[in-house]
Parts: structure tokens; C-alpha cells; sequence
């Protein structure tokens, strides 16, 4: 019994000792768990309070993507409206550095795919940045295989590439624009802020593998097109101009030439043509002097076309009348010790003579009688010595000094043309107010959209004298005078020839260089339009009567017969002066005029020749693609012509462009 008792007391011990053992076991374990609940807290609090926005920025590039859209162009039309600029869609490629794991293979395949230096691209792509170029407006077949590339981080996006379908025509007044299409020149940087498109942002969703899901329209329905702008210019008098200035430039060897041609009634620009040509497609390609727009820009003495201003002052001051005759000096007169010479010897001529046979040295004796100052009057008047107020960047002033300047001899000089420097859209200004009654009004460049402020027309001379100096200029063309080559059998025409010559070297005195110009206004007794070429620096032949003036006549025959003003009897059988011989010649005829019930087949022809066929429908369609020929069209050959609407959008027209050797986007 008391070895019984011993070994129940030791039993209760060793259960006590477990049963510690056990407790200190559950209250570790407890502890542990406990202490990782409370990590696991902590952790949670300070992932939510301090790492909270930048997780959720993280993840929001993950499923989320930020994409812009730029707007389109505005387009330039002509007054025919004809298309002068246009805007293609093209596709263009940008990284976003923080998407990409891999720069270097990613700068691999661009390189390859692109053709762009590789240590470039991979310096770009390991930036930190969110948003880097890679190429701008790329061709469709880079564009297809970056696509199927699919590489991450590399995204396309659609931009528009500036185009001009008539290449040259009015290049140097329309100007160009860069790559980010901001206009650099001409009308494209005068309106830069009215047609530059917009830019829309908006967020798009993105799948477990990356791909876009387009849930969110924030941006797309915003209007970012850019506004329009129309011009004076018709293409038709545009294209004749240039066709006839180029003739004049490179048949006299000319180092560049100017046309102008303008309507009295409105003072509307319908044609400004340079030569050399300028195609605002290609503008690296171009050296500056050839991108300038010579009629705003270039400063030149006028010679002999400022004769008629000086006669109508002279008239309207009542120095002279038409039949005042005046020692002509037998070509040749010293005054001041300076010698002014004629390029024929004459000695008593009449006023009217004088102009038709352009004598400098009766021309200065007039001057001297009219006086400084009221010559001086009426140059300011007439719009020298002040841009003419187009708008166009840089426009010229020219070079008029006051009249208390002047010498004796400097007044003699300014009588001829000389010691005066003017702009080519000065002195259309200044015979724009002969032609119109002896009222000084603005050129127009622009018709929408409307100028703001438009200074009042301002009378400069009596109806009186406009007529008698334009029954003067008459006889220059129309008696034996310097202008006769210009004569149109049928059609009366004023005019004045120019042969000036240039400064030469430093400013200091005249060179070899001449200016041969000539100015036709028709029909002389109730004038409709005023015609000008200049063309700088000809040979061997230098006199603007021989240069210029055919050109004149050229144009002349071309416009008044496109307006139905040229009388058909008196139309000579060999001149070409239908629509047809006055629009650019096209390298492929069209299948179909476009005259039909059914869309034609435009696919092989040229831009130009193509819009031409849709725009007699009054369709302007959506171009896509590069290049200058139709490959592919919709609607397809043979189907209706689009209801409604002139522009592309809402199954309208659509062209695609290419090379020709190219197949054409489906």
C-alpha cells in the first residue's frame, strides 16, 4: 500500500511538468502568429499610407494607356476651288521608355525594321521618360511590320503629312510647313494658328496581354480639325502664268522671273508666279533664294514701268498736258554734272510721245517741272515707301526717302525709275489705282477669311487723268511704241515696258544686270485685269518689250479666254488658249471626265489629275498613303457617285496614294 501511495503522488508531478511544457508551446506559437499578424498589419498600413499612390500609379500603367490624337490640317483652296494644300493621314512611331524591358533588343528590331542607327535608339529607349519619338510619318510597310513586331512599349499613332497636289504651282505664296506642321512660310505661316489641327488626349483600357480595348471616347468627339483657308488665286491663270514665265525666263537666260496678274474690280490676286519653281513637297530639297516669295520680298528700281505714275502726277498738278512737247536733247543730256541717257535718239517730242517711246531725258525735264514734293505726294499715295498689306511674312517697304532729300538730279532720276526701290506687289498696287479710276484700293490675297479691317479706298487722281495716262500707255502697245510685241489683235491694252538697271556690287553705282519688266492693262478704256512680268538679269536680250511683254500678251490670250472676255474672230487659229492647254499636264489621261452616272476608275492617275476629275463633281476626297498616284480608290470603278457631303468622312471619297510599283492598301 505505501509503494501504491509513492507512485500516485509522482504521477500528478509529471502531468503538472507536461502540462507547462504544452502551455509554453501554444503561448510561443501564439506569440509567433501574433507577431506575424501584427507585421502583416504594419506591412498593410504602410503599403496603403506611404506606398498607396505609387502602387496605383503602377498598376494604372499596367491596365491602362494614354494616347493623343492630333487634328487635321486645314486645307488651302484656290477661288476655283481647286485644292492647293492638302493633309495626309501617315503613321508615326513613339516609345514609352518605361514600358520596355528590354532596350536593346527592342532598339534591334527598330533598327532593322526602320533603318535607324541602333546605339540611337537603345540610348532613347533606356530613358526614363514616358514619351519619346522614334520616327516621324512613316510608310506603310514599316508600318505593317511594327505591328506584326508587336514589340512592348512601341506604339504607332496616326499623324498628318502635309501635301501639295499641284507640286510647284503657287509654291512660293503657299509656302511649307516642318514635320510637327507648323507653317514656316507664306500663307501656311500666315494662318499657321487658324489650321493647325488640335490635340486630343484620351485613356484606353488594356487586357491581360497588352492589347488596347477603345472604351473611352474622352477627346475623340472634341473638334480639332483646323479651319480652312481660300485664296484668290485661280489655278487655272496661275498655271498659264507660270508656263508663260518660265518660257520668258529660260528663253532669255534669266536668273528668275515674276508674273502677276490681278483683277481691277476687286484688286484680287489671280495669279503670283515665281520662276525658278518651288515645290512646297520637297522643301529640303530647295534652296532658300528659290523658296522666297520675290513680288513681297525683293527690292528693285522699276526703270521705265514708274513713268506713267510720274505723268499722272504731272496732269494732275497741271504741269503738262498730252501735247506739251519737250526737248528730248537728241539722246543724250548732262544735268549736274551727271549724264541721263535714252536708248534712241530724240529730239521734239510731245508728252504722249514721250510716254510711248520712254525717253528718260523728257521724262526728267517733267519731273523737274512737276517738283519734289508733289511727286513725293503722290508715291506715298500710291502706296511706296509702305508694305502693301497682304500680311505675308516680311513683306518689303521699299525704299522711298522724303522728299527734302532729294536733289536736283535725284528727282530727275526718281522721274525715270531710278533712286527708288520697290516691291513687284507695290507697283501692282499703284497701277491697280490707274486702271481703277485714278482710286487707290488694297490688293487682295485672301478671301476667307475676311480681312478685318480694310482701309478705305482713297482717291489718289481724277478719273481725268487716269484716262488720259491710260489713252497714253495705249499708244505702247497699240502705235509703234516699246510695247507693240504685246498687241492682241481685238483687245485694246495699255502698257509700259521696263529695262532697268541694278545696282551694282556694295550699293555703288549701276552693274551689267537689268530688270526687263512689262505692264499690260486690258481692255485700256474700261480695264478688267492688269498683267506684269519681270524677269531678272536676261541675255543677250535685255529690253522688256522684247523679254516681258510676249509674256504678257501669253497670259493675256490665255486668261481673257478662259473668262469668255477674248474675241473669238480675232483669235489667232494657231494660239492654244482652251481650259485644257491651261491646266498642268497630266501623265495619264483620266479613263472617265467625270461626267457620268458612275464613279470613273482614277486608279493610275496623278494626284493632281485625279482631284481635278472629283473636283468637277464637287468632291474633295480623303487621301491616305504616300506618294503621287492613285493605287486604289473607293467607291471602286462603276459604283454610284457618294451622296451628300464633298469630304471623305461618313463613306464619302477616299484615295490611296502610292509610288505605282506598289500595291495598294485594302
Amino acid at each position: 500500500m505505501a509503494v501504491k501511495s509513492r507512485i500516485e503522488r509522482k504521477r500528478p508531478k509529471e502531468a503538472r511538468t507536461k502540462t507547462d511544457v504544452v502551455r509554453l508551446k501554444l503561448v510561443f506559437v501564439a506569440f509567433v502568429f501574433a507577431s506575424l499578424w501584427l507585421a502583416l498589419w504594419c506591412r498593410a498600413g504602410y503599403v496603403q499610407l506611404f506606398l498607396g499612390p505609387t502602387l496605383s500609379a503602377a498598376a494604372g500603367k499596367q491596365n491602362l494607356a494614354t494616347e493623343f490624337e492630333l487634328g487635321e490640317r486645314g486645307r488651302i483652296y484656290a477661288s476655283n476651288n481647286a485644292l492647293l494644300a492638302t493633309s495626309v493621314e501617315s503613321k508615326s512611331v513613339y516609345a514609352s521608355p518605361v514600358e520596355i524591358q528590354s532596350p536593346a533588343r527592342t532598339a534591334q528590331v527598330l533598327a532593322q525594321i526602320l533603318g535607324a542607327p541602333r546605339k540611337n535608339l537603345q540610348k532613347d529607349l533606356s530613358s526614363r521618360k514616358g514619351f519619346v519619338w522614334v520616327k516621324r510619318q512613316i510608310d506603310d510597310a514599316e508600318a505593317q511590320a511594327l505591328a506584326q513586331a508587336n514589340l512592348p512599349g512601341i506604339h504607332l499613332t496616326s499623324e498628318f503629312r502635309r501635301m501639295y497636289p499641284n507640286r510647284h504651282l503657287a509654291g512660293q505664296v503657299l509656302g511649307f510647313v516642318d514635320v510637327d506642321g507648323k507653317g514656316l512660310e507664306g500663307v501656311e505661316n500666315l494662318f499657321d494658328e487658324r489650321m493647325a489641327g488640335g490635340r486630343a488626349k484620351f485613356v484606353v483600357q488594356r487586357d491581360a496581354s497588352g492589347r488596347r480595348l477603345y472604351l473611352d471616347d474622352e477627346g475623340r468627339e472634341m473638334n480639332i480639325r483646323g479651319q480652312d483657308v481660300r485664296l484668290t488665286i485661280d489655278t487655272v491663270v496661275q498655271d498659264a502664268a507660270e508656263q508663260a514665265l518660265a518660257d520668258a525666263v529660260t528663253r532669255f537666260n534669266g536668273r528668275s522671273g515674276m508674273a502677276m496678274v490681278v483683277r481691277v474690280e476687286t484688286g484680287d490676286i489671280l495669279a503670283l508666279a515665281h520662276y525658278p519653281f518651288f515645290n512646297s513637297n520637297i522643301p529640303r530639297q530647295t534652296k532658300p533664294a528659290v523658296r522666297r516669295n520675290r513680288a513681297a520680298l525683293d527690292i528693285y528700281e522699276p526703270g521705265s514701268t514708274m513713268k506713267p505714275f510720274l505723268f499722272a502726277s504731272a496732269l494732275e498738278n497741271k504741269v503738262v498736258d498730252p501735247n506739251k512737247v519737250f526737248d528730248c536733247e537728241n539722246g543724250k543730256w548732262t544735268l549736274r554734272g551727271k549724264t541721263i541717257r535714252d536708248t534712241h535718239p530724240y529730239r521734239w517730242l510731245s508728252a504722249n510721245r514721250v510716254l510711248r517711246y520712254s525717253s528718260n531725258i523728257g521724262t526728267a525735264k517733267i519731273g523737274l517741272a512737276l517738283g519734289a514734293q508733289p511727286y513725293y505726294n503722290t508715291l506715298r499715295g500710291l502706296g511706296f515707301g509702305e508694305r502693301p498689306g497682304l500680311g505675308l511674312p516680311s513683306e518689303s517697304p521699299g525704299i522711298l526717302r522724303q522728299a527734302k532729300e532729294w536733289t536736283e538730279f535725284d528727282l530727275a532720276a526718281m522721274s525715270f525709275g531710278q533712286g527708288i526701290g520697290v516691291t513687284s506687289l507695290q507697283m501692282a498696287k499703284a497701277y491697280l489705282c490707274l486702271a481703277n479710276k485714278g482710286v487707290a484700293r488694297p490688293l487682295r490675297l485672301v478671301l476667307d477669311p475676311p480681312a478685318e479691317e480694310l482701309p478705305e479706298p482713297a482717291r489718289v487722281f481724277s478719273a481725268q487723268t487716269a484716262d488720259s495716262v491710260l489713252s497714253m500707255m495705249r499708244e505702247v502697245v497699240e502705235e509703234d511704241g516699246t510695247g507693240k510685241v504685246a498687241r492682241i489683235p481685238g483687245v485694246s491694252m495699255a502698257g509700259k515696258t521696263g529695262t532697268a538697271q541694278k545696282v551694282g556690287g556694295a550699293g555703288k553705282g549701276y552693274g551689267e544686270g537689268i530688270v526687263a519688266s512689262f505692264v499690260g492693262i486690258v481692255p485700256a478704256e474700261k480695264p478688267e485685269f492688269i498683267f506684269m512680268v519681270a524677269v531678272d538679269e536676261p541675255t543677250p536680250v535685255v529690253y522688256g518689250g522684247v523679254v516681258a511683254a510676249p509674256a504678257v500678251r501669253d497670259i493675256a490670250l490665255k486668261t481673257l479666254a478662259y473668262y469668255g472676255r477674248l474675241p473669238e474672230a480675232k483669235v489667232p487659229r494657231q494660239e492654244d488658249v482652251s481650259e485644257s492647254s491651261m491646266t498642268a499636264r497630266a501623265p495619264h489621261p483620266p479613263t472617265a471626265e467625270g461626267g457620268g452616272a458612275t464613279v470613273p476608275n482614277l486608279m493610275g492617275l496623278s494626284v493632281r489629275r485625279a482631284l481635278e476629275v472629283l473636283g468637277k463633281r464637287g468632291i474633295v476626297p480623303s487621301l491616305k498613303g504616300g506618294g503621287m498616284e492613285i493605287t486604289n480608290q473607293k467607291p471602286a470603278p462603276g459604283e454610284p457617285w457618294p451622296d451628300g457631303g464633298t469630304t471623305a468622312k461618313d463613306g464619302g471619297f477616299i484615295l490611296w496614294l502610292g509610288q505605282g510599283d506598289k500595291e495598294a492598301k485594302q
